[in-house]
């Protein structure tokens, strides 16, 4: 078997054991993120563009959840007003070094500049990814370099991805489906390695179709001697049904598919989301909706009940009408109208399912401020805090799975673009091992408890010395190490920050200082001894 006969066979097996899932991802799309509907049973491209998509949708309340916990996502782990990460050495002594740390400090500058330049296009994607992961548990990020510089980020459709995991359960292998133009085909790939089929196809009706189907998986066959793609760690293979043709072969020093699952059940590879948790109260609100406008409507356009005496015939609802019949000789209303359902009652049902709704998909979290705002300075502290450990289990499995990953392929792009600051000598013996230290307001939330800590003991201990006068209880105190602490708690840059051996000299010319207006201030005392002397 061919190797492109192999890929497909592979992507049929694939799509094959995952049906199951399509139909679940569909019936989400249809009443929580609309515009993916009848993406994932048929194909997006297929679809007729621009048709309407919210006919299963009578309230808005999950679509607007979604966005919002999108929102909540980007603000917690990637808020694009501010670095939410740092690098530094794995070696604890190397990060003493202030070469070391400036030279991370000069990497990390790099990056959020390169993440963040309109042509990278990182936060609108970053944006779709969210989506996807709060509606269908999965999302998919491609990473590749552009060709003048720089790196290029595409959210990919979970309908054209197909993945595997190894052994450890991480994902080393993707398969995503696409279509492209003839045209497109030919701008894309070499010319040479492109069926005559389509070339010929190019000529007349240049935007017709193809499947097109790319590759990604650890290279069987490596060769760690040569230095093209037949010795990088993954192979990289673009396929065509059209004539069994290889289009493009090339491979990855890293995995360019950042692969993010929100939770996961056992023996499942395929992510579950909030919008599964809360799919039962979506589609309940769907129907109680329905059932309060019908009622709604008999509320305001009600049925009328009329005596069968021939009045029917001739009664007019028009604003302003005169019916004569509509009442007995003796004033009886002899038209009423039938008795409705009670309204509040159904108003209620459904705040309680958007309550439901709103909590799967963290809306409430941020509603704490707004609800409070007349907290003082550690109240926000406290309550930001407890925001902190309560997103803390979803938002880590994000940086340990998507975020983690994607600097490392960042990283690798910018580094073999020249685009990195030489490395320093002593980091470059320790063969450039370096950490991640996440700095987002979530990080910042869950270590807020060390500050806190540190604050309170230091209140504790000023009011002991001032009631008992006795300052030794700041002894247990080692500012040398609290305060730099503090600082990076805080992202306080590096270059703010004075050297170790700049803060030994202001230490040194204040402590000689001291001793200067000693020696001043002991001055007339001494001159009186030596005159006594005399």
């Amino acid at each position: 078997m061919s190797e492109v006969a192999d890929i497909f066979n592979r992507v049929s097996r694939l799509k094959s054991d995952r049906g199951s899932w399509e139909s679940h991802w569909e019936e989400i799309a249809e009443v929580v993120l609309p515009r993916y509907k009848d993406s994932f049973i048929g194909q997006a491209y297929v679809n007729t563009k621009g048709d309407k998509r919210t006919q299963k949708m009578f309230d808005a309340t999950a679509a607007l959840g979604l966005e919002r916990f999108a929102s909540v996502m980007e603000s917690m782990l990637v808020p694009r007003n501010q670095k939410w990460h740092f690098l530094k050495a794995s070696d604890e002594a190397l990060n003493r070094d202030r070469e070391t740390r400036l030279w991370f400090d000069a990497v990390t500058d790099i990056l959020f500049k390169q993440r963040y330049t309109p042509k990278a296009n990182y936060a609108s994607q970053q944006n779709e990814v969210f989506m996807g992961l709060g509606a269908f548990g999965t999302g998919v990020m491609f990473l590749d370099q552009m060709a003048e510089g720089g790196i290029r980020y595409k959210a990919n459709h979970l309908g054209g991805i197909y993945f595997a995991e190894n052994h450890q359960g991480i994902v080393d292998t993707v398969y995503r489906e696409f279509h492209l133009t003839a045209r497109q085909i030919l701008q894309k790939f070499d010319n040479e390695r492109v069926p005559e089929s389509i070339h010929k196809i190019a000529e007349k009706t240049p935007e017709q179709t193809f499947e097109i189907v790319h590759c990604v998986k650890p290279n069987m066959e490596r060769d760690e001697a040569r230095s093209d793609f037949k010795g990088m760690e993954f192979k990289s293979i673009y396929v065509t049904k059209e004539g069994n043709s290889i289009l493009e072969e090339g491979g990855y020093n890293t995995f360019p598919y950042v692969v993010s699952r929100y939770v996961t059940a056992p023996g499942e590879i395929y992510g579950r989301s909030p919008a599964m948790t809360a799919l039962p109260s979506i589609k309940t609100l769907n129907e109680q909706k329905k059932t309060v406008l019908k009622q709604g409507h008999r509320v305001v356009d009600p049925v009328l009940l009329m005596h069968d005496d021939g009045i029917a015939n001739t009664f007019s609802m028009r604003p302003g009408a005169a019916n004569a019949g509509g009442v007995s000789a003796e004033g009886r209303a002899l038209v009423q109208t039938m008795p409705t359902g009670n309204l509040s009652a159904g108003f209620e049902m459904m705040n309680q399912e958007r309550e439901v709704i709103n909590d799967v998909f963290l809306v409430n979290l941020f509603q704490i401020l707004t609800d409070s705002p007349q907290m003082t300075a550690t109240e926000v502290l406290e309550r930001t805090r407890e925001k902190g450990m309560l997103l803390s289990p979803t938002m880590g499995r994000q940086q340990t799975e998507a975020l983690s990953p994607m600097i490392e392929r960042e990283l690798d792009i910018l580094m073999r673009q020249g685009l990195l600051p030489p490395m320093p000598r002593q980091l470059l013996e320790a063969e450039g091992e370096f950490e991640i230290q996440y700095d987002s307001p979530l990080s910042r939330a869950q270590r807020a408890e060390e500050a806190t800590g540190l604050f309170r003991s230091l209140e504790f201990a000023t009011n002991y010395a001032n009631v008992s006068g006795d300052p030794s209880v700041f002894d247990y105190f080692n500012m040398d190490e609290a305060i730099p602490e503090l600082m990076r708690i805080n992202a306080v840059p590096e270059r703010w920050k004075r050297a170790d051996k700049e803060i030994k000299g202001i230490r040194q010319g204040r402590q000689e200082q001291a001793q200067q207006q000693q020696a001043i201030e002991a001055a007339p005392a001494q001159a009186q001894l030596i005159g006594a002397a005399k």
